[in-house]
């Protein structure tokens, strides 16, 4: 076996790998889990240590008068203001997922009609007891919210205690950060829609489990099928590996656009994964570049 010194791993996508194998662990039972030892991380990190790139500086075009100052790479915790050097790997590129690219079921709503019909879902879903163990524990439904007629639908995993505790999605620390993001993309929150997979928030935080990932499905996708956005994004492995039937790491599945329907689906980092690892920040706004872009948030 060759020694190959000249393809450094990317370090997000091989921390990611391995909280993914100590999640399956955990879940099939395996009771223990060895510390690491000091000496042997410092000396595998200086092994996988990628070098900054030395491209130019990034620079922040000026907000709108009419906007909130947008943040810049910096500010949502990107310390590096290069542009992340492209990770290079020995697997096969991924080719884009299309899931289904059939137009939408039925036709483009007015905003008005779109928005009576996502209240009365929501009506629906804060009475759902398909999943009794969550139905029992929740505090209430977290159903999702935003612009009925939006050209960007944030799509995440589930609501935790503070999303549980107020009925609105992405309220706590990965919800303030998401909100520097879409600042960064000279968005506001209320241009946007969010949603999540599940809308009852897992005890302890847990990922859904299958069973409840199915029985939510029906609600997302008509969330989906009534907003028709131009582009989805989502946060983190759940979503993604639910929107787009793959299980793929996000490592894999980021920087190229997939589709959903008329929707362009992006795969990112989750907020709440960026927070425990700082260093994924330069991918995640690698791919919020990506998004401006295309959609001509930037020139």
């Amino acid at each position: 076996m060759s020694n190959d010194t000249h393809n450094p791993l990317d370090p997000a996508q091989t921390r990611e790998a391995a909280e993914e194998l100590l999640a399956h662990l955990h879940r099939v039972g395996v009771p223990f889990i060895p510390q690491p030892n000091a000496e042997r991380v410092a000396e595998w990190e200086s092994r996988f240590a990628v070098s900054p790139p030395a491209e130019a500086a990034l620079t922040a075009a000026s907000p709108s008068p009419a906007t909130k100052p947008a943040p810049t790479a910096a500010e949502i915790g990107d310390e590096v203001k290069t542009p992340p050097r492209a990770p290079t790997s020995r697997l096969q590129p991924v080719e884009s997922f299309s899931v289904n690219d059939d137009p939408y079921p039925g036709v483009s709503l007015p905003i008005a009609d779109r928005q009576q019909q996502l209240e009365q879902l929501a009506t629906t879903v804060s009475g759902c007891t398909k999943c009794s163990q969550l139905a029992k524990c929740r505090t209430q439904t977290v159903f999702g919210e935003g612009n009925p007629g939006t050209r960007f639908a944030f799509f995440g995993e589930g609501p935790g205690a503070d999303e549980d505790r107020t009925g609105r999605p992405f309220v706590g620390r990965a919800g303030q950060l998401l909100d520097k993001m879409i600042q960064a993309c000279k968005l506001q929150r209320e241009d946007i829609y969010l949603l999540n997979t599940v809308k009852c928030r897992p005890p302890g935080n847990r990922n859904p489990e299958p069973n409840e990932l199915s029985n939510c499905r029906e609600y997302w996708e008509q969330q989906l099928q009534i907003l028709r956005p131009e582009y989805i994004v989502c946060l983190g492995a759940v979503s993604a590996h639910t929107l787009l039937s793959s299980k793929l790491s996000i490592g894999r599945l980021r920087q190229r656009f997939h589709q959903y329907h008329e929707s362009k689906v992006l795969v990112i980092y989750h907020p709440a994964y960026l927070l425990r690892n700082p260093d994924a920040k330069k991918a995640a706004w690698a791919d919020l570049q990506m998004l401006m872009r295309d959609a001509g948030l930037v020139t």
